[in-house]
């Protein structure tokens, strides 16, 4: 048993495509909120990252995220780097667009656990 969502991810990940491209989008979660802040992709090319690593990666970004969502690049499992960048930049212009997609991804806190999207809330009108 591995210790969080993540590497449970890689792993499964990894025994069906014996190596993938991993689209990543760094997040900023606050004030009822999601920034989108940061993204790149890495060719996973074996089973052995783990959270801390993977966290260490991320944190190297330069940006303070308190979340991550990840995406398999294509079903054919590992891409080429134009295909890659083509498909992240694909991507971040339809969250851009669309926050619900992260369901769609691996959304994952910074301990590497899964993390759900709900729907907002409506919020009551403000009277004057």
């Amino acid at each position: 048993m591995n210790e969080t969502d993540f590497d449970d991810w890689v792993q499964q990940t990894y025994a069906e495509t014996q190596g993938f491209t991993m689209l990543i989008v760094l997040l900023g979660i606050g004030g009822g909120r999601i920034d989108l802040l940061r993204s790149a992709y890495l060719h996973v090319i074996g089973d052995e990252i783990r959270w801390p690593d993977m966290a260490g990666y991320l944190d190297g970004s330069g940006v303070d995220w308190d979340a991550v969502v990840l995406f398999r690049a294509g079903r054919e499992g590992l891409v080429k780097d134009d295909i890659a960048r083509d498909r992240l930049d694909q991507l971040v212009r339809a969250m851009n667009g669309d926050r619900t997609l992260i369901r769609d991804g691996e959304f994952l806190n910074r301990d590497g656990l899964r993390l759900r999207l709900d729907d907002a809330e409506p919020q009551p009108p403000i009277l004057n």
